[in-house]
């Protein structure tokens, strides 16, 4: 896989501090604690899906993943980075394949975000996308999650303190990108996803190889329609090109042959 931070496909809120602590809450932190999570390995986690059925992430290996943890109390923040990445999956099924990458949706504050209340979230957003799972967990696997994305939160008054983060994760389970806000667009999403989908190995087949490499530079992002397309343009200029170049190399070996 390309190293460039996480994606196989993960959103995640980070490294997990007890939320009974009440720490200050200092974002400077935080973000060093998440970015310092790309290039770690999560662990085969257990939680529970919405029908309190045991649910390992290992079970999403092989492709990308993408993880948002959340928790189901708030009514602010976190509604709109699932709302976000909600609009972000459509763009990005479009453009990589339906089956492409998974996503999961985990409930942080652990005591609340039961199976029945992931599953009266995730239906409340209107989201029953194929691939989309809402988890929930008890305190050691959120806290296990949570430290291996780099997430922190911390108990307020109001609910909890937490960074807006969104984590990819490659294929073999390890963080490949954050990608931090509520209303992060659609090339900040697709583009880490992009990458791991069309990183495909040579020793998986050199035609694959080389399918995959011209749909990862063809495949761009249109800012008139906010969607990506196919650029067969780019394909043709490649392909012109390498023509070029091997008319030029033609003339220059029959030159050298006349010449002698």
């Amino acid at each position: 896989m390309r190293a460039t931070a996480v994606c196989g496909v993960l959103i995640l809120v980070g490294m997990a501090a007890p939320a009974a602590a009440q720490q200050d809450y200092d974002r400077d932190a935080a973000l060093a604690i998440s970015q310092s999570a790309i290039g770690r390995t999560i662990g085969d986690h257990t939680f529970r899906d919405v029908d309190g059925q045991s649910f390992s992430l290992l079970a999403l290996r092989d492709k990308p993943l993408v993880v948002s943890l959340i928790y189901t109390s708030c009514h602010h923040v976190c509604p709109l980075i699932t709302a976000n990445i909600e609009k972000n999956v459509d763009i990005a099924h479009e453009a990589l394949g339906a089956d492409a990458f998974s996503v999961v949706s985990i409930g942080f504050d652990w005591q609340v975000d039961t199976p029945d209340r992931m599953r009266m979230y995730a239906a409340a957003k209107g989201i029953d996308t194929p691939g989309w799972h809402f988890l929930s967990g008890d305190e050691a696997s959120v806290a296990a999650i949570s430290e291996d994305v780099g997430f922190q939160y911390f108990r307020t008054a109001k609910g909890f303190d937490h960074l807006s983060q969104t984590t990819v994760i490659d294929a073999d389970g390890k963080v490949y990108r954050q990608i931090y806000g509520q209303d992060f667009g659609a090339q900040a999403f697709v583009e880490p996803l992009k990458e791991l989908v069309f990183d495909t190995p040579r020793e998986a087949g050199i035609v694959d190889h080389w399918l995959d490499t011209f749909k990862l530079f063809c495949t761009v992002y249109d800012p008139n329609t906010g969607r990506y397309q196919f650029d067969y343009s780019i394909f043709m200029t490649i392909l012109v090109g390498v023509l070029c170049l091997g008319a030029i190399l033609a003339f220059i070996v029959y030159e050298w042959r006349h010449a002698k």
